[in-house]
């Protein structure tokens, strides 16, 4: 891709506005090449769309979660009001754009991580993107 995926200025762990409206056109082939985790999912939390870096950091492969619940088969670890209860509320809202830190410790070692949770009216879906610690660029 030839424009980065945050502006300038912002944390290296947020992805912004117009990042999200681009990333939510993106081919499956698009959304594989990402450094970070992309997930899309619908209204009840089914995954639509599962990346291939999200793929290698949790170890699962996508034919496995396509389909599944993300919050109940996938990664309960997730099922909190942190995270679960996060997304339910901005989606019966019809509004969700927040980052958080989290640590996905569901059948792996616990993996720290950033998470931006987003969800589009347009598509009635939302997006859960996961950039893990150990993958973020450092300032030099």
């Amino acid at each position: 891709m030839s424009q980065p995926l945050r502006q300038e200025g912002e944390s290296e762990h947020l992805i912004g506005r117009a990042e999200i409206e681009r990333l939510k056109n993106f081919s499956e082939t698009e959304l594989d090449g990402l450094p970070f985790g992309a997930i899309r999912l619908d209204r009840e939390g089914t995954i639509l769309s599962f990346n291939q870096a999200e793929a290698d950091l949790s170890g699962r492969k996508k034919e496995n979660v396509l389909g599944k619940n993300f919050f109940a088969d996938v990664a309960p670890c997730t099922n909190v009001q942190a995270f679960a209860g996060k997304f339910r509320e901005g989606v019966a809202k019809g509004t969700l754009h927040t980052v958080f830190p989290y640590v996905f410790d569901y059948k792996m070692d616990p993996r720290n991580v950033w998470v931006t949770l987003f969800y589009s009216n347009e598509t009635g879906t939302a997006w859960v993107f996961v950039r893990d610690d150990r993958r973020l660029a450092r300032p030099d």
